[in-house]
């Protein structure tokens, strides 16, 4: 499944002929992804405007000026491709130039979105793991895919302090705590390995006994191997791709994860990669170095 690398790479992708745009033609090929489409779907998003897109933990957001929000949800297989007339528009990097004539018309392309810049958006999932429904903006706390979810990862609010306060009197090993997206929003289980390795937390480690010193070691962590997922296009791991139509890159620079059996990549250190099962997850890190 996308974690917020990937979601916010695609967010990346979108923006150029979504935010701001009018949305001109919308069209389903079918009734449901994982639930249905909400009643009057296509009518509440033909004519809209988009205000502002942007991401809260894996969904995108889009607000309406009609004072609604499009949220999407990629699921497990969904992706978003972006096809735009025109090179001299300067779209940017995830665009294509123009739509080939059966953009949209594949067996499991099933949302259709058309744009003033103008550009089509395809949603694509053959798993229909995705959602996408509409919601009230000024609601959306309040929503259940929303109430409860907890702190956004790269916000400014989400210091060593607030994280050694959340992982206080938490019997679960640390890195079922950071999956917990009641606590941090967005961390999936690729990101939350690398993080460990680079602070040196053992996911076996108690979230309990996680002190502020460590707190702040893992903070940066978890920052540092985002923003750089995110630079790289995250990571391509069985069907995602960018808008572009491109594979991310970062599993080109995986430290430990899906490395079990391989030298720790830390030159000071002569220990292996160990894979374990946590919480019916694979983990990987390096006992050696993760205490």
């Amino acid at each position: 499944m996308p974690e917020l690398p990937e979601v916010e790479t695609v967010r990346m992708g979108l923006a150029p002929v979504l935010e701001h745009h009018r949305l001109t033609h919308v069209e389903t090929r079918r009734r449901d992804l994982r639930v249905p489409f909400p009643p009057g779907f296509v009518k509440r998003l033909e004519g809209r405007t988009v205000e502002r897109l942007w991401r809260r933990a894996k969904y995108l957001m889009a607000d309406l000026d009609s004072g609604e929000t499009l949220v999407v949800h990629l699921g497990m297989s969904g992706r978003m491709s972006v096809y735009a007339e025109g090179k001299e528009r300067k779209l940017g990097r995830y665009v294509y130039e123009q739509a080939p004539a059966g953009a949209g018309h594949g067996k499991h392309d099933h949302v259709v979105i058309e744009t003033d810049a103008p550009a089509r958006i395809v949603f694509t999932d053959h798993r229909r793991f995705g959602l996408m429904t509409i919601i009230e903006t000024a609601a959306l706390d309040q929503d259940r895919l929303f109430k409860g979810i907890g702190i956004e990862p790269l916000s400014d609010e989400f210091d060593a302090a607030w994280l050694a306060r959340m992982l206080k009197g938490k019997r679960t090993p640390v890195k079922s705590a950071l999956l917990d997206q009641r606590i941090v929003a967005g961390l999936g289980n690729i990101y939350v390995c690398e993080a460990l390795f680079r602070a040196h937390i053992s996911p076996k480690r108690s979230a309990a006994s996680v002190s502020v010193k460590r707190a702040t070691a893992l903070v940066a962590a978890i920052k540092a191997v985002l923003k750089e997922a995110i630079k790289a296009g995250g990571s391509s791991l069985r069907d995602y791709i960018k808008a572009d139509g491109a594979l991310g890159e970062f599993q080109h620079h995986f430290a430990v994860y899906d490395r079990a059996g391989k030298p720790c990549p830390s030159p000071s250190c002569k220990g292996r990669i160990k894979r374990i099962v946590q919480a019916g997850r694979s983990t990987f890190y390096c006992p050696s170095c993760q205490r």
